[in-house]
């Protein structure tokens, strides 16, 4: 075997053998591939097979890789000479109950700024695409004609050849022992045929993602779960020439069907289903299936045979039963591994066939490139943070993952499995105060408070949701008065050392405050996308304190760490848990602040961006004077053990000034009204700061960065989009409740999507951002909106709507 490979990927399912045929694509041949079985062991030998556009909860990213997978899968077979058996038969999602046409409606919209074809047809339609089944209570269905479904040992093979005929290298019967990382990066692999030296890894081992991990001393959050699907006797109505059926999902009763040479499969997702080997994947399992137990899946094999008649007279050849992997979401883990530097993850897909091809494509060009060119957040293995991890966490909610599979994913809701979890001291104060909450990284964080006596309007919906009164409230109370949210789950890092100016001066667009200040800065790609958005505060000459978003704990953790040097010259330190954060805006924040602490708190004492160390009462409080609301205002850091005492201090004292607590929901209109940005919504790595309006934030001027070189060509060639503000015409009395993800049009022209939008209440407009042409950015310009197949109207203006001088902040 070769003793050097410039990346070792371990595992030959479907996504291993999808990123060595990509990587050989962009001219990476330099690689090898480890698979201690047959290629296709673990979960990719037995899928179902079923590729599609469209997935219950699909985003535009999960889209884009699906449609990439249909792609590339149809033209596998003449490129390789390798048969993949790819059927497009179509696919049908019915929708029984009302809410569920609210899904497809939404799900439209999002198909085509995907360019993906997807209509809603009647019942009718549905009957004649799919005679064998029953229409009862069947309002109407989503309809993917270009799905169908693969083979998939034959798409594996297909890749895995064409990656060979690239010259990658393939050893199938080589279990990795072992995983060495050396001084300088790189990794000893050590498997049963040898030593080689690898630059990078890539874990792409399915169910045994965990096992591989822990090689190299991480955890991943991933488990093995039970999942069967029976394949029937030949059924007498398919045995003639016939129109191939389309795959059918009866989703409210959870389950698929699909023909098989006459033959049904049937595939359920069942009430408390089972973690397999949560512990452990035994190493010599391979090409294996699980006992089967019908009784597992019998509830909804019954209703299977409602739907399809023909079930309950045919005869059952086989019940398959095989492990895939789930994570606490449902979504894949890609990317750079936390904690370890050169180890990249490929792995955790429930779905590994449909999304193979396209998450394969993306980890290449993220591994060659620096970046992927689509946007990755969902299925980024640095989204979660250690908590998740831990295997009672991961099986908890994974379970509630696959028994949802086909449930209404509505926009707002909050998955209740396993929390909580994370709590800061607040969490029983602020419950008792009507707070309710939603959970982001673990953390629960209040996204609203309801009144006493007040139905707490938490049922999720496309449309207008009831809680829009208490965030109104909530805002004006910011606007006018004052506000008080708890956000001690923002993330925070201590970085110092000697090197420690050096290192971030390398990473950040801005040029780094000097002590007692802070300022925002992004951190870039080398192509000059947006990997980070953070706040640097200098607190010594060679100590920074640096906060992010509580999601992005593990993201920009990693990336900081990753461009350390490894001589000892710069410390990083993750502080999140030992300092909470409460945040006090609004014109009245000084009337409250003033009497409780010695220090001077007016604009010539403590201006703008400035921060100090002080007492509020007896409190210490590291005070950074920054707002996200555009209101005077202050973040109040302080050691987490003083959290209740302070938050009593402040709403003791906030009777005199109308102090209201407030939610993250509320956080989310009165950023939109300063045309604040989001990272993982409105700006990602696929834009640039000079595209996403953040060209303020850029110091050209300061020396080199990462991603200067990237910046200073697109400023001299001219950006052709830009991050637009726009205007939405929805009436008071309007129901329908735009948040991102809707196509905008001018004329029957789409010219883009938002990628965030919410009620701004100050100003009175529902508000989008959305990257447009520079011709359409002009203020004035009028485009369309669809939303759940409605059309309406929206303007472009000139951001930020609310308080565009900035004087509040600055007051």
């Amino acid at each position: 075997m070769q003793k050097q490979a410039r990346v070792v990927v371990i595992g030959g399912g479907v996504a291993g053998c999808s990123l060595l045929y990509h990587l050989a694509k962009l001219g990476w041949r330099d690689t090898l591939l480890l698979e201690k079985h047959e290629l296709t062991a673990g979960s990719t030998w037995h899928a179902a097979g079923l590729v599609t556009h469209f997935g219950v909860s699909t985003s535009l990213s999960i889209a884009r890789i699906l449609k990439y997978s249909v792609e590339l899968y149809k033209g596998l077979e003449a490129e390789t000479g390798q048969a993949v058996d790819f059927r497009e038969v179509g696919s049908i999602r019915l929708a029984t109950v009302p809410e569920r046409l609210d899904h497809y409606r939404d799900a439209r919209g999002l198909a085509r700024i995907a360019g993906l074809p997807f209509e809603i047809i009647g019942p009718e339609e549905i009957g004649r695409l799919c005679p064998i089944i029953s229409l009862d209570n069947v309002l109407g269905g989503a309809w993917t004609p270009t799905d169908g479904y693969v083979d998939p040992s034959s798409v594996t093979q297909a890749m895995a050849k064409g990656a060979r005929d690239l010259g990658a290298e393939i050893r199938r019967h080589t279990p990795v022992r072992a995983l060495r990382q050396l001084p300088s990066g790189e990794w000893d692999v050590v498997t049963d045929a040898g030593t080689v030296r690898a630059e990078i890894v890539v874990n792409a081992a399915g169910i045994w993602a965990r096992e591989v991990g822990r090689l190299a001393g991480i955890d991943l959050p991933t488990v093995p779960m039970e999942h069967q699907y029976l394949i029937t006797d030949v059924v007498p109505a398919l045995a003639g020439s016939h129109r191939e059926m389309p795959v059918v999902r009866d989703v409210e009763a959870s389950f698929y069907v699909r023909e098989e040479n006459g033959s049904l499969i049937v595939g359920p997702y069942e009430r408390n289903p089972k973690s397999w080997s949560a512990y452990g994947v035994p190493p010599e399992f391979g090409q294996q299936l699980l006992a089967g137990n019908f009784d597992q899946i019998g509830d909804v094999v019954e209703l299977a045979q409602a739907r399809v008649p023909a079930l309950a007279t045919v005869g059952v050849k086989q019940l398959l039963n095989g492990p895939i992997s789930y994570t606490p979401d449902g979504n894949a883990l890609m990317g750079w591994a936390p904690g370890v530097r050169n180890l990249f993850v490929l792995a955790g897909f429930s779905i590994g066939i449909a999304q193979g091809g396209g998450a394969g494509r993306n980890a290449a060009e993220w591994i060659v490139e620096g970046q992927p060119p689509d946007d990755m957040w969902e299925l980024d293995v640095r989204r979660f943070g250690p908590h998740a991890s831990a295997v009672p966490y991961v099986i908890e909610k994974s379970i509630e993952v696959y028994e949802n599979e086909y449930a209404i994913p509505y926009p707002t809701l909050e998955m209740p499995a396993a929390r909580p979890l994370k709590t800061d001291p607040l969490y029983d104060r602020l419950a008792a105060r009507g707070a309710v909450f939603g959970a982001r990284n673990g953390w629960e964080r209040p996204l609203w408070f309801t009144p006493s006596g007040e139905p707490p309007f938490n049922e999720p919906t496309y449309r207008r949701p009831g809680w829009l009164l208490y965030e109104i409230a909530e805002c004006r109370a910011v606007r006018e008065r004052a506000g008080l949210l708890d956000m001690t789950s923002f993330s925070k890092y201590e970085v110092h050392g000697p090197g420690a100016e050096a290192l971030l001066d390398r990473l950040c667009a801005n040029r780094l405050p000097r002590v007692g200040r802070a300022a925002i800065t992004q951190m870039l790609t080398p192509k000059g996308g947006i990997e980070c958005d953070v706040t640097v505060t200098r607190v010594a000459g060679d100590r920074f304190y640096i906060i992010t978003a509580a999601g992005t704990e593990a993201h920009d953790l990693e990336w900081i760490e990753r461009h350390a040097p490894t001589d000892g010259s710069v410390v990083v330190e993750n502080v999140t848990g030992r300092w909470g954060v409460l945040m006090v805006a609004g014109p009245r924040s000084r009337d409250l602040l003033a009497p409780l602490t010695e220090s001077d708190l007016s604009n010539p004492a403590f201006p703008f961006m400035a921060a100090q160390d002080i007492f509020i009462g007896s409190i210490p409080v590291r005070a950074l004077r920054v707002t996200y609301t555009g209101e005077l205002g202050w973040e109040l850091h302080h050691p987490i053990e003083y959290s209740r005492a302070l938050y009593d201090l402040l709403t003791e004292a906030g009777t005199a000034v109308g102090l209201a607590d407030i939610g993250y929901r509320a956080l989310d209109s009165l950023r939109l009204e300063k045309g604040y940005r989001l990272w993982g919504v409105d700006i990602a790595p696929q834009c640039t700061p000079l595209e996403a309006g953040l060209e303020r934030f850029v110091r050209f001027d300061k020396g080199d960065f990462i991603g200067r070189d990237a910046l200073l060509r697109q400023r001299d060639e001219g950006i052709s989009l830009t991050l637009a503000c726009l205007a939405i015409d929805l009436a008071a009395t309007d129901d329908l409740f735009p948040r991102g993800g809707e196509p905008v049009y001018q004329g029957d022209r789409m010219v883009g999507y938002l990628r965030a939008a919410h009620p701004g209440h100050t100003v009175g407009t529902t508000i989008g951002l959305t990257y447009l042409s520079m011709a359409l950015s002009t203020a004035g310009t009028r485009l369309d909106i669809e939303i759940l197949g409605e059309r309406r109207g929206a303007s472009v203006v000139e951001a930020p709507l609310y308080d565009p001088e900035g004087g509040r902040m600055r007051g």
